[in-house]
């Protein structure tokens, strides 16, 4: 499966977000995540490191 378990990084500690994530794509100043059920989600962050082979995204939220 190329589906990727996303967390965003606050303050040092890393905190689920949404897992089967199959999109991710710049909407204006936000990103705008995309499961593989068909739910969105939008957040302030950015892309600090994806793991292919772990299957993960780690945002770090803007300040």
């Amino acid at each position: 499966m190329c589906e990727a378990k996303v967390f965003i990084e606050k303050e040092g500690k890393l905190e689920d977000f949404m897992e089967n994530v199959v999109t991710i794509k710049p909407e204006g100043d936000k990103l705008l995540l995309v499961d593989l059920f068909g739910e969105q989600k939008f957040v302030d962050a950015e892309v600090k490191e994806i793991k292919l082979l772990e299957h993960q995204v780690i945002l770090r939220e803007k300040i």
